[in-house]
């Protein structure tokens, strides 16, 4: 008991604390009983450790919150190419789905983290939609080239003279004739076998009203003798539209239209395209 009343005493025996400024006020003391600096003294250690505890916590919440940006970016991106993918492979079912490449060509639409298994796999998908890119790239060309090919008939008629020697039918003297005579009534719509724009709309010597159309990838047609011509020069124009009509103008025996088909600046027989 003894002991207990002197261990109580010793705590609560009062200790002076005394601050001595750095300027000229007179140094003032605090008294205060040795279990309450005690006290003071745990607290402030406990609060120590508590602020610690909060900042580390703050800390791993922070590099949590940008990991979790991170990974969120690279699953929007994944996201975004595989939709991409998916796109691009529907768009190739549907197109060899058809059964012929006019078909195709026609109707095809030229109008695209922290883990490495998430890297390595964005960058397969990334190189499959550079592969179906490229892919579509190609037959984009195709098509183009399809599209400014001479294909068909311009007009609907007889051919009553092909490419080759002759003799022709007003000079009597043998020429090379470097197209194909297509004999039809009067005012029969005559239509461009492929895209392209218009170079020469008028009136030319023995040719008489002559449309012209450079269709690109060396590809030109030539429409002689109209009775008019529904173009212009500037002009662009798809196949199938009408351009002129059958006439007889120029040196002519009677209403025909005279075709003609140019590759890289020289004549070529329309027949091997009309077929």
């Amino acid at each position: 008991m003894y002991k207990l009343k002197k261990t109580i005493k010793r705590l609560f025996t009062p200790i002076t604390l005394m601050l001595v400024p750095h300027t000229s006020r007179k140094p003032f003391s605090i008294k205060a009983p040795s279990i309450g600096i005690f006290a003071f003294i745990v607290m402030g250690f406990v609060g120590i450790v508590y602020v610690f505890s909060v900042s580390v916590d703050a800390l791993q919440y922070r590099v949590m919150k940008e990991k979790l940006n991170y990974y969120t970016e690279q699953f929007l991106d994944l996201r975004s190419t595989i939709s991409s993918l998916k796109s691009a492979e529907a768009e190739f079912k549907r197109l060899f789905s058809m059964k012929t490449k006019e078909e195709v060509l026609e109707h095809l639409n030229t109008s695209d983290s922290g883990s490495i298994d998430m890297e390595a796999l964005k960058n397969q998908i990334n190189t499959a939609i550079e592969t179906v890119s490229g892919i579509k790239d190609y037959m984009s060309q195709e098509r183009d080239i399809y599209m400014a090919t001479p294909k068909g008939m311009p007009v609907y008629g007889r051919i009553t003279s092909g490419f080759s020697e002759r003799v022709h039918p007003i000079t009597g003297m043998i020429d090379f004739h470097t197209g194909i005579d297509i004999a039809s009534s009067p005012d029969t719509p005559i239509a461009a076998t492929a895209d392209g724009v218009v170079s020469f709309s008028g009136r030319s010597g023995g040719s008489g009203n002559l449309v012209v159309i450079e269709h690109g990838f060396g590809y030109s047609t030539l429409y002689a003798h109209n009775k008019r011509n529904n173009v212009s020069v500037g002009q662009v124009v798809k196949r199938g539209d009408i351009v002129s009509y059958v006439g007889s103008t120029g040196s002519t025996t009677g209403p025909h239209l005279h075709y003609e088909v140019w590759k890289n600046k020289r004549a070529t027989n329309p027949a091997q395209f009309i077929k």
